[in-house]
């Protein structure tokens, strides 16, 4: 029988509801800290980088070994926060940690929709109108604490997403807020919410509003573990020792130990539903990246992200073998136009800043060279972006549409005409009041380029006149500057940071003044119409969704309250003693099918 297709990252655009996570912008080391020029070069052959050279499943034709165990690392110069639980979680660390034992209740093709033809823990029946679906959990599925997987589990994490004293960041996601009834449950009018039915302990009905073409891609495939919870009431979960130690899944191992920030040590899980893991144990810990080559040489890791600016083309590594893919992310600069309004569940773009003003973040889109940030500092494995449409969607990025690219003397042309002039003679440019202007950029402490790539771009600002300095003169650590970014700190006027964007191309969950990953605080009509359009029921009809997705990064590129700066690819390291694991999508490959061909690594 197939086990479940259930590639590791799967559905978590669709928008803010499912793994949408935040990442770091880079990591690692540099040889070069050259800024490097393109002057003023379009180059169309920007995504070629996307051609892939890297296999994407490891090779080893030895015998494996019964059991074993394996070392993982979480590649981060900071620790993982730990907050292990789908429904509040926002940091890639945290994600990484929950995917060893914590999984989708369905199974996914090679185009990343829910399918019933692959084995999963769950099984659906789409209505006709696309507006109801029915669940129904398989029968053997069983928590690590022993206690079935069941229906209400499942409805129990619209509960937790929807209610009023929710902490967490996915409500905004249409594909829950537009469930029935849900609007009068987050509003603290109900206690039920009408369009989630619980049939039975194994099947579970939910309607919708309006058909929505993210549907197969985008719903919310994680459920919760409610008598595991208890008594802990919603508000308080976040904080709550059930989801940070104390945890449970239903994935292939459970948890064993876990030293918070650290490091986690995970056990074959004997009853999982998919069958036994092949290896005894896992051990996943925190590894900076500045160290995460020299711990793989050495063999005191088998399994890593590799940091791509580690990375040289003729690098030949003895004792394990890297793989690639094309990675559903993307880096992006910022600007922080308003706040979040928590009474009203939306963003206000209110701001007093000159950046309200689109020509000025015009000017600075054309004066920074992610070109030369992808040669210098990312050997290549990086790439200018043009949309925020990743390429990773083949079949709604546009190519054609130009983007921003390095132009100085076009970005000096904006400003001037907009009334952006030096009046004092300090080679910086007033607002057009003749008031000086000074914005402060954040940018993570993510490896040793952080600090030269976030410098590159603050000396290309200061040759067009524009003074940004570095936030309070330094990097900060990942968990803290989100923080700050979530909490609309009025000392950030411009940050760098990036996204996993997952598998649905919904961007609503971004960019919706409704959505609270709406970081920018932006605010716009025109956009709200779009993605509303982009998941409507005439968007079932491909050639119009495109149209509405054509016709939205236009709008983003002509209002600019965020620049794509880099499409990205991903390198991980698995050490030669490794058997049976791949990158590929929609096969039937599962952390279970993991074995090692010998006890200890190749050094």
């Amino acid at each position: 029988m197939a086990k479940r297709g259930k590639f590791k990252i799967l559905s978590i655009f669709l928008a803010l509801i499912l793994i949408l996570s935040a990442c770091s912008s880079g990591s690692g080391s540099s040889s070069s800290s050259d800024s490097g020029s393109s002057g003023g070069e379009k180059g169309k052959e920007k995504e070629e980088v996307y051609e892939s050279q890297f296999p994407k499943t490891v090779v080893n034709d030895k015998e494996e070994i019964e059991g074993g165990s394996i070392n993982v690392a979480l590649v981060s110069s900071t620790p993982f926060e730990g907050t292990l639980d789908w429904q509040f979680y926002e940091g890639a660390p945290d994600r990484e940690v929950l995917d060893w034992f914590s999984e989708p209740i369905f199974g996914y093709d090679e185009n990343y929709q829910i399918t019933n033809d692959v084995e999963s823990a769950a099984k659906f029946e789409l209505s006709e109108d696309h507006k109801t679906i029915t669940i129904t959990i398989e029968d053997g599925v069983y928590w690590h604490n022993g206690e079935p997987l069941e229906a209400e589990d499942y409805a129990y994490s619209y509960y937790i997403i929807g209610h009023p004293d929710y902490q967490g960041v996915r409500y905004g996601d249409t594909l829950i807020s537009d469930i029935v009834g849900m609007e009068e449950y987050h509003a603290g009018k109900t206690d039920e919410i009408s369009g989630i039915e619980v049939v039975d302990e194994k099947t579970v009905k939910i309607t919708w509003k309006e058909a929505n073409p993210s549907i197969l891609s985008g719903i919310w495939a994680y459920a919760a573990p409610k008598d595991h919870y208890g008594d802990v009431p919603i508000g308080e979960l976040i904080n709550s020792e059930k989801i940070r130690t104390d945890v449970v899944g239903f994935g292939p191992f459970k948890v064993k130990n876990i030293v918070p920030g650290e490091s986690v040590e995970y056990e074959a899980f004997e009853d999982y539903y998919g069958g036994k893991p092949k290896l005894d144990s896992v051990v996943l810990k925190v590894v900076s990246p500045q160290t995460i080559k020299k711990e793989l040489e050495s063999g005191n890791i088998d399994i890593a992200t590799f940091p791509s600016d580690q990375y040289e083309t003729d690098y030949e590594p003895s004792n394990f073998q890297l793989l690639g893919r094309v990675e559903n992310a993307y880096t992006y600069i910022a600007f922080k136009l308003g706040r979040w309004d928590e009474e009203k569940g939306e963003a206000v773009q209110d701001r007093d800043t000159p950046l309200q003003d689109v020509e000025l973040r015009k000017a600075m889109a054309y004066a920074i060279d992610n070109d030369a940030i992808a040669k210098n500092f990312y050997n290549g494995l990086r790439s200018n972006a043009s949309t925020l449409m990743i390429p990773f969607f083949e079949d709604f990025h546009n190519p054609d549409i130009e983007g921003y690219y390095y132009d100085p003397e076009k970005a000096k042309e904006i400003l001037d005409n907009a009334g952006y002039k030096d009046v004092d003679g300090d080679g910086y440019r007033e607002d057009k009041d003749g008031n000086k202007m000074v914005f402060n950029f954040a940018s993570m402490d993510s490896g040793e380029t952080s600090e030269p790539v976030a410098q590159a771009y603050i000396q290309w600002w200061d040759d067009i006149g524009i003074k940004v300095q570095l936030l309070e003169g330094r990097l900060h650590e990942f968990n803290s500057f989100y923080d700050r970014i979530e909490q609309d700190d009025p000392a950030i006027d411009i940050y760098q940071a990036a996204w996993t964007t997952g598998t649905d191309p919904d961007p609503y969950g971004l960019y919706s003044k409704y959505a609270k990953f709406n970081y920018p605080r932006y605010v716009n009509e025109e956009n709200e119409q779009l993605l509303a359009d982009g998941h409507s029921e005439d968007a079932f009809d491909f050639e119009y969704r495109k149209e509405v997705y054509d016709k939205w990064q236009q709008h983003m590129v002509d209002n600019v309250p965020v620049i794509p700066t880099l499409y990205r690819i991903e390198l991980f390291a698995v050490n030669n003693r490794v058997k049976d694991y791949t990158l590929e999508v929609g096969t039937d490959w599962g952390y279970e099918d993991i074995a090692v061909t010998s006890e200890q690594p190749e050094k």
